[in-house]
């Protein structure tokens, strides 16, 4: 049996410059992204009977690869070139849909877990590579590529997305008091619900020719190139409004990342002390990142669900296999 344990992220500054609708066009884009410490698991198991049987929120059991529905595990078994006689569930700390990486990282923990059954172990940087080129090239998911680096590599980094598809992520490395300073002043608000991130990512791809748009992801991007410092050695405060003022400018991509329930949260938040924050994901549901000195009037006013955040320093990570 082998348990792969991989992490959900969350974006601070310079989401959306990671779609190649943005970068190929820019030369690059720049993104300042945490893995966090709530977790995808994937198990995998040999099946008796020389079939494929698959547990997530549905059961398949199925004769070959070429049956299986869930497009990430049939293409993830395609290429590790494993045909049947497995059986892999999965299970999740956070609903997919809300905006945390979920399907991405449960690619990366998939392709971890599959090449430990064949007896490899591959880098952190392949794992990702492929897991994106599954999701994005063979499966056509409008996403962009942070969300499978922060998955594979763990802990706080600046990630760099070139034009000719190669990836640069480099830690940030705060200091163990400076990363506990960062994660008392972040907490996440659920709002409820979950969102299609396909259908508000097509319409951003889409909006990207728009120059005005365009212009405001290139604002994005340098707001994460100069908040960069800010983390390592600046005031935390200004990561606050970084989250802010990138927010602002989110909500020009498209129409539907925002809504009058989300926009009333949060000026709620702000009106009460917050100094900045973001929808995660591609917006329309999910978790609301506040960062905030005090957040547990928060949570006493609103009635949200809501949880601190803890930085993940590890990655995906094979936590049993025998």
């Amino acid at each position: 049996m082998i348990i792969t344990r991989t992490p959900f992220r969350i974006s601070f500054a310079g989401g959306g410059s990671d779609l190649k609708s943005f970068y190929k066009k820019n030369r690059y884009g720049f993104v300042i992204s945490a893995a966090i410490q709530k977790y995808m698991y994937i198990v995998i198991h040999p099946y008796f009977h020389n079939k494929i049987r698959l547990k997530y929120s549905i059961t398949e059991d199925v004769n070959d690869v070429s049956q299986i529905n869930h497009p990430i595990i049939r293409e993830c078994l395609k290429k590790v070139k494993i045909e049947n006689g497995i059986e892999i569930a999965s299970f999740a700390d956070i609903p997919s849909g809300s905006g945390l990486g979920s399907s991405s990282s449960f690619t990366v923990g998939l392709l971890n877990a599959l090449y430990a059954y064949n007896g490899s172990q591959v880098s952190k940087k392949k794992l990702a590579k492929e897991a994106c080129e599954i999701e994005i090239d063979i499966l056509g998911a409008p996403i962009g590529k942070q969300d499978q680096y922060a998955a594979a590599f763990g802990d706080l980094n600046s990630i760099r997305f070139f034009r000719d598809e190669t990836v640069e992520i480099n830690p940030l490395s705060l200091s163990e008091s400076r990363t506990r300073k960062l994660e008392n002043k972040i907490c996440l608000y659920f709002t409820g619900g979950k969102r299609n991130a396909n259908n508000i990512l097509f319409e951003q791809r889409s909006n990207m020719a728009d120059e005005k748009i365009f212009s405001n992801m290139k604002k994005l991007v340098k707001l994460a190139e100069i908040s960069k410092d800010t983390f390592i050695k600046g005031d935390l405060t200004d990561i606050g409004r970084v989250l802010h003022d990138g927010w602002e400018l989110k909500k020009s991509f498209a129409k539907s990342i925002t809504n009058d329930k989300i926009n009333k949260l949060y000026n709620l938040f702000i009106k009460n002390g917050a100094i900045g924050g973001k929808l995660l994901g591609a917006g329309e549901e999910g978790f609301l990142l506040i960062y905030a000195d005090d957040h547990d009037k928060f949570n006493e006013a609103y009635g949200t669900s809501s949880f601190p955040l803890k930085i993940d320093k590890q990655g995906t990570k094979i936590i049993f296999n025998e």
